[in-house]
């Protein structure tokens, strides 16, 4: 066998071990939280206790995290994409565009699946401060905001290879606006705390399986290996169009 062929080869067999490992601890909680498993139950309802009891005492704060939901909110995360997906494609990077439809709808339809076959109810709490419809698990803006930060991230990377700061700011945003998105949801009370955390690790599981996906095809094409942490799914993109 050709040592280019062995090279994708084991990097593709890399790439699904990886994807099932990110996606084993959600699958996990999906599991836990159908059985009702007593300590995640306990850990939900210590957290949402807390965290409502500041946003009851806080009305600031909770008009904040409501307005941060709405900014962040799925709908508007896609559409965010669906921008940038038509931007790549103006560009000439149709397949980094649809690397960025696929990775949204995956994602997108895995969480949807997830909500009808859990089925899980939202917190009932004696004097909310907000209201969301649907099932809970997992939260969709989670995993909405783990998808968009992930595709934004790896698709804007080449643009500052050079410039190690904004680099830093760019992993930053990645990182922080998910975080605060999810808190958010289990602060306003429309969300349990593990809703939350599996949406994170099925965004992240997602992006890192169509981004292994996306890098197998590089190789086959003869393109370099990159390292998407780095220079993100295609730097060339950063240099053409």
């Amino acid at each position: 066998m050709p040592a280019v062929d062995r090279s994708l080869g084991l990097r593709i067999t890399v790439a699904a071990v990886l994807a099932a490992l990110l996606l084993v601890p959600s699958s996990l909680i999906a599991v836990l939280v159908v059985d009702n498993w007593a300590p995640l139950h306990d850990l939900d309802l210590t957290v949402t206790d807390a965290l409502h009891g500041f946003a009851v005492d806080h009305p600031a704060w909770v008009r904040a995290m409501a307005v941060w939901s709405i900014v962040f909110a799925p709908t508007s995360l896609r559409i965010a994409a669906a921008v940038l997906a038509v931007w790549l494609w103006r560009r000439g990077a149709s397949r980094v565009a649809v690397w960025v439809v696929i990775t949204m709808t995956v994602g997108g339809a895995l969480g949807g699946l997830l909500k009808l076959l859990v089925g899980r109810h939202r917190p009932d709490l004696l004097e909310p401060v907000a209201r969301a419809t649907g099932y809970s698990f997992p939260s969709g803006h989670a995993l909405n905001s783990a998808l968009a930060a992930g595709v934004f991230l790896l698709v804007l990377l080449p643009f500052v290879k050079e410039r190690r700061w904004l680099r830093a700011v760019l992993w930053a945003v990645a990182i922080v606006v998910p975080l605060i998105t999810g808190v958010s949801r289990v602060g306003l009370g429309v969300h349990w705390t593990s809703d939350v955390v599996a949406g994170w690790l099925l965004g992240v599981a997602v992006v890192a399986a169509t981004t292994a996906g996306f890098e197998a095809w590089r190789g086959r094409v003869g393109r370099r290996k990159v390292d998407v942490t780095g220079e993100g799914v295609e730097p060339e993109i950063a240099t053409d169009g």
